[in-house]
């Protein structure tokens, strides 16, 4: 019997059982105890009085009346209440698991190893959390598999690259060696993105208060060491991040604006909802049609923006999921003069 009412429809099937025979309950009461009483039937006459009115009966004489307030308008406000409270619990009760299930599932969106749902409330909610759970947990070791086999993978892979990058050393046509020297070294650069990639993805990271402006200049002055035209400017206060993820999104645009336009200004813009920092640069642009498609993984144009030129595809993308797991957004837009401007967007919560 208590199985019935461990679930969903028991419970609300319950409350609304339970307010209807409170609402008739209160309603019996209130015409019980101050509904007025039935008026006194009339003595009757009798011949033995001589057709004359008899002398009053103690019993009958006229009592004061039980005060009647509201008439049927208030059992009928008893009950319309009790429905009322009824009806709101009942939605409550439907509403909250759909609503700790969607909670969990944007925690699980954004952290792969955030804590696992809570097993609790009736029957449906406590087997779709377990159900969650479980998707959560084969999620976690399908990762956790794919990582280990790429990992496997790329170490069988190196060995033989490193031999054959040893025996081009014997090919005497100096043009061939170059050209299969430069598809060695293309093939271990796509595959070290792509663990550097994978390994992005799976990276969860506690957000942290951060001074960005120092990260910012810190970052242009490391480039300018090594020689590269990269400039900083603006003033911000501390944000709340994750200081990897933040620093691997601006690297990664700070080495596309080098690659293709030789030089970058990184600037800062704060506002009191959210901080943006810009990285533009002045090279060939992405026409307005494909700024989107260059987020896509191995994503390359054509022209000067391709593999030859360095890169395999996947900075972009590392940098749009590192912004979006700080709560933020990055998108693309044209500088004014001509060349692109990438935009990140950080929520101050």
């Amino acid at each position: 019997m208590r199985g019935r009412f461990d679930t969903l429809f028991g419970r609300l099937f319950g409350v609304l059982l339970v307010a209807i025979i409170l609402a008739h309950l209160l309603a019996f009461a209130w015409f019980h105890y101050y509904s007025p009483p039935p008026p006194p039937p009339p003595p009757a006459f009798s011949e033995d009085f001589g057709g004359q009115r008899p002398a009053p009966d103690p019993r009958f004489e006229k009592r004061p009346p039980r005060p009647w307030f509201g008439g049927p308008l208030v059992p009928l406000t008893f009950q319309l209440i009790s429905l009322i409270v009824a009806a709101w619990y009942g939605a409550k009760l439907l509403s909250r698991p759909i609503q700790r299930l969607s909670d969990a599932a944007e925690r699980l969106s954004e952290n792969l190893d955030s804590p696992p749902l809570e097993e609790s409330g009736p029957l449906e909610a406590r087997q779709a959390a377990q159900t969650f759970n479980k998707m959560q947990r084969r999620i976690i070791e399908q990762m956790k598999q794919r990582s280990r086999m790429l990992g496997a993978v790329s170490h069988d892979l190196r060995t033989p690259l490193s031999r054959l990058k040893l025996r081009l050393e014997q090919i005497d046509d100096d043009k061939l060696q170059g050209q299969m020297r430069q598809d060695l070294d293309d093939m271990i650069s796509m595959l070290d993105a792509t663990l550097t990639y994978l390994h992005e993805q799976r990276t969860s990271e506690a957000p942290q208060w951060m001074d960005v402006q120092a990260l910012i200049e810190s970052l242009s002055e490391n480039a300018q060491d090594q020689g590269a035209d990269v400039q900083a400017s603006g003033h911000c206060a501390p944000l709340q991040v994750q200081p990897m993820a933040l620093r691997s999104c601006i690297n990664n645009l700070m080495d596309n604006a080098l690659r293709y336009a030789g030089q970058a200004l990184i600037s800062l813009e704060d506002h009191r909802e959210q901080l943006i920092i810009r990285v533009i640069d002045h090279g060939p642009g992405i026409a307005a049609e494909k700024r989107e498609a260059v987020f896509e993984p191995f994503f390359r144009l054509e022209g000067s923006r391709n593999r030859n030129s360095g890169g395999v595809g996947l900075g972009m993308t590392i940098a749009r999921e590192a912004a979006e797991r700080m709560g933020g957004q990055l998108s693309l837009e044209e500088t004014p003069g001509g060349g692109l401007t990438a935009v990140i967007r950080l929520p101050r919560t």
